[in-house]
């Protein structure tokens, strides 16, 4: 299994990362979110005008995960100052578990060397403790909790 990283620049792109985003949402968060919740987030934050507003607008970077060619992944990145936020990092399940969050890290600290940024930082929900063990194995820490509101009633 080959794996790389392509960074999302046209629409073609942008719709396959929403394609993914779909499947990956609705798999991995049917049963912590339920339906509803999923269908709500993915289109306020993972549906292709929201990736593309993202890209536009808020400074994002995002990333296909190729695996053999084949878009099974993605990453999304924010720029903010000394720091990067490490938005989504996402695996369809038939890849995870085969080191290639572990690379995505491996990237993520080259370009922090390369660009200048201090710490990654990300957000997860805290029922999702699969995940969290992942980013705890992968070195990151808890520092802090909190409840948001996301709009929609969430």
């Amino acid at each position: 299994m080959a794996w790389t990283l392509c960074a999302v620049t046209d629409e073609n792109q942008v719709n396959t990362v929403a394609q993914v985003a779909q499947e990956i949402w609705h798999q991995h968060y049917g049963d912590l979110l339920g339906k509803d919740q999923v269908d709500y987030m993915v289109d306020r934050f993972q549906s292709a005008p929201a990736i593309s507003r993202q890209l536009r607008e808020e400074g994002y970077r995002y990333y296909l995960v190729l695996v053999d060619g084949k878009p099974n992944g993605y990453v999304g990145l924010v720029p903010e100052g000394d720091r990067l936020l490490l938005s989504k990092l996402y695996l369809r399940a038939q890849v995870r578990g085969q080191g290639i969050a572990r690379g995505v890290m491996d990237f993520l600290c080259n370009l922090c060397r390369l660009e200048g940024y201090q710490t990654i930082w990300l957000t997860v929900n805290k029922h999702n403790a699969g995940s969290i063990a992942v980013y705890q194995h992968l070195g990151f820490r808890t520092v802090d909790s909190q409840v948001a509101d996301i709009g929609g009633g969430y």
